[in-house]
């Protein structure tokens, strides 16, 4: 099945450049040139992985990315400025799930975008049918990758979802932050533990009733985090 990507940049050079390549690889390729195209273009669409640029003309690529994440769990990796950590981090806080700095090397772009791709649809290939956990008045069902709190549907990340099912799957286990970013990200994954972090603060205020006093996803001062079920 050919592979559906969405690239953003209003630099159209930029925009020609990727196309080309990874139409070189096989993708469907569909160019947006400003948020609000980009935006519409998300909604009306089912692709597999979105590559956003930060700087946008109608809305940025952070309100993009915002938008996008309240209807739909894509994969998006955002295009950041190089050695501009405030974007990497403000991109991951915003539901990102990867980022690329710019100037980048389009092999480096066609391998993230490769690794995301081959892990998203190899765990929906893998999931036996009907694997639901229920903790509390959390409920996951591990095959539709939805999460309810009581009647309430929670719409998390690609990449929130897998942090929620590696901890839940795996009660009481406290994983260091290494161990998380490697069997979440991937071994290859050239990002820091603060990705980690980033998203467990995100997923507490998404699942917790009271985010400072966590029920369901507890510190283990100096060493990481773990699921108390």
């Amino acid at each position: 099945m050919t592979n559906k990507v969405l690239v953003v940049d209003d630099e159209k050079l930029i925009v020609k450049g990727i196309k080309f390549s990874l139409e070189q690889d096989g993708m469907e390729v569909t160019a947006a040139y400003d948020g609000k195209e980009a935006y519409e273009l998300a909604m009306q669409n089912d692709y597999d992985i979105i590559l956003l640029d930060v700087m946008l003309p109608e809305l940025n690529g952070f309100e993009v990315c915002q938008m996008i994440r309240e209807k739909s769990d894509v994969p998006i990796i955002m295009l950041t400025a190089k050695g501009d950590d405030m974007d990497k981090i403000l991109g991951l806080e915003y539901g990102a799930d990867d980022y690329v700095t710019k100037p980048f090397n389009i092999l480096e772009i066609k391998a993230r975008i490769k690794a995301i791709i081959r892990r998203t649809k190899g765990r929906k290939q893998e999931q036996p049918a009907e694997r639901t956990i229920v903790s509390g008045e959390m409920r996951i069902d591990l095959d539709s990758r939805r999460v309810f709190i009581g009647d309430r549907e929670v719409n998390l990340t690609a990449k929130e979802f897998d942090l929620l099912e590696l901890l839940i799957t795996n009660p009481n286990k406290v994983f260091n932050r290494e161990n998380l970013l490697n069997l979440v990200w991937g071994y290859d994954y050239p990002g820091d533990v603060r990705t980690v972090d980033v998203h467990v603060r995100r997923l507490r205020e998404k699942i917790e009733a009271s985010p400072s006093e966590p029920k369901y996803i507890h510190t283990k001062w100096g060493v990481g985090y773990f699921f108390q079920k």
